[in-house]
């Protein structure tokens, strides 16, 4: 495998000199006696004719140097089962490293699938979704959401592979301890990297919707398989909840560094007892869990988390929404909720909030008022700032203290269409996705594919915008 791509163009070339971009930073944009012209250096750094997905995970390397991506939607379609490859772009060279190419089959059914790539937070590898080999589709079935594992590839380009969870879908008896029997996917390491969140799908007991889970490496890990499977969450049977009960859970992400506090929107039923809510939940994991504990069930049996799992419901809302992020020191978490308008805004809650409280202090607060749907949130290291993403522009919103929490800032004012927005390890850059036209494919139109721009934050001129 050919894993090293030299690739240079006049079009990068020059894009690397910094294309500036110039946005009003006025808390009102209508309001020109109070703007403020911010220039900021925005380029593209991939080209080739192929999609480089960033999927909103955490796509940047420990050091800030590279991101990794998949290629998703390059052939046939934009399923996850047609993905080519796992790929780093380097952000000063653009020079393209294939990190893990396996063998293919494309079409309406595909094998294995190889997607959703994130980095560990402090070593040189990357982990991603993988669907079953070509040699095992005969036996497991093609690539679907309840037929995939986690796999973590070496990202120096050697193909280094190496089994995270371990598959066990038998009927012949027990699940496997510290294995699952179905699909994991989005997994995100906590930032010290000792835990792995992901969400779930059951193959075994399909009547039940998605939930969310943890792994840990264990010296009781299933044999070949570095990390022991657990769920956070058994939800309730689909359609058999009473109210309060949770029947699915998703869009979830880690709180805390260390990995002990998992933030996500739960679909639980209404105290009418038939309609729905979806409102923000977190999962509470303490210091001394002991994972063993944790059933990992059979055929007529759904999986269970380990003992001392706590579950706490922080908002009552029917229109919570978007992958939910947590601040860097654990106290916050941003998530999407629709205002009185119908269009998702960012709203920020402690992590130990409720929108029941008697202390305004303990609930949650309307940061933005987009007149299109706010997406794609994202802390800054320092938890002053949230990033998002409306009708295609990124915005940053201060959270920090005075009397300037909730200005909104925007960072780009055109009619690009951006999306999957990740911040630096260092929070001095952010990287996204613009779909980009590459060739024409005939007279009058143009293929599209998702390209990665990064864009250099001057801090020095934002936080001046405040006053």
């Amino acid at each position: 495998m050919k894993n090293r791509i030299k690739y240079t163009s006049p079009t990068f070339l020059l894009l690397m000199l910094g294309a500036s971009i110039f946005i009003s930073a006025c808390k009102n944009k209508e309001d020109k006696a109070n703007t403020n012209e911010i220039s900021m250096k925005e380029k593209q750094i991939t080209f080739a004719e192929k999609t480089h997905a960033l999927d909103n995970n955490d796509n940047f390397s420990p050091d800030g140097k590279f991101l990794c991506y998949d290629t998703r939607g390059t052939v046939y379609n934009d399923n996850l089962a047609n993905c080519k490859s796992i790929e780093k772009v380097e952000i000063a060279t653009g020079d393209i490293t294939v990190l893990w190419e396996p063998p293919s089959v494309t079409g309406e059914n595909a094998a294995p699938g190889v997607a959703a790539v994130s980095y560990h937070p402090k070593e040189d590898k990357v982990i991603f979704i993988h669907g079953p080999f070509l040699d095992e589709v005969e036996e497991r079935g093609y690539y679907d959401i309840r037929n995939r594992t986690g796999k973590v590839v070496s990202a120096d380009g050697k193909g280094k592979l190496t089994n995270i969870d371990m598959r066990d879908a038998s009927l012949d008896g027990p699940t496997t301890p510290g294995a699952q029997r179905g699909g994991t996917h989005r997994h995100e390491y906590s930032r010290d990297g000792n835990r792995i969140g992901f969400t779930y799908d059951d193959y075994l007991q399909k009547d039940y919707d998605r939930t969310i889970g943890y792994m840990e490496a264990n010296e009781n890990s299933p044999e070949g398989y570095t990390h022991y499977f657990t769920l956070l969450l058994k939800p309730v049977k689909k359609g058999t909840s009473k109210p309060g009960e949770l029947e699915k859970a998703y869009s979830d992400s880690w709180v805390d560094k260390n990995g002990n506090k998992r933030a996500f929107i739960g679909k639980v039923r209404s105290e009418n007892g038939v309609d729905y809510e979806t409102s923000l939940f977190v999962a509470e994991i303490p210091e001394n869990v002991d994972i063993t504990t944790s059933l990992s069930g059979d055929k007529d049996n759904y999986p269970s988390p380990p003992t001392g799992i706590k579950i706490t419901r922080l908002t009552h809302s029917t229109t919570d929404d978007g992958i939910v992020r947590g601040s860097y020191d654990g106290k916050r978490i941003a998530y999407l909720s629709k205002d009185a308008l119908g269009i998702k805004q960012v709203f920020v809650i402690p992590t130990d909030g409720s929108d029941r409280s008697e202390d305004p202090e303990e609930n949650p607060k309307k940061i933005t008022n987009y007149e299109s749907d706010a997406s794609d949130i994202r802390w800054h290291d320092s938890d002053d700032w949230v990033f998002s993403i409306s009708n295609g522009n990124i915005f940053v919103s201060y959270v920090g203290n005075g009397e300037n929490f909730g200005k909104v800032i925007p960072i780009t004012n055109d009619n690009l269409k951006r999306g999957n927005l990740v911040v630096s390890p260092d929070g001095k850059s952010l990287a996204y996705n613009i779909e980009t036209p590459v060739k024409e494919v005939k007279e009058g139109s143009k293929k599209e594919f998702k390209q990665i721009f990064v864009l250099e934050l001057d801090w020095d001129t934002i936080s001046p915008s405040l006053n």
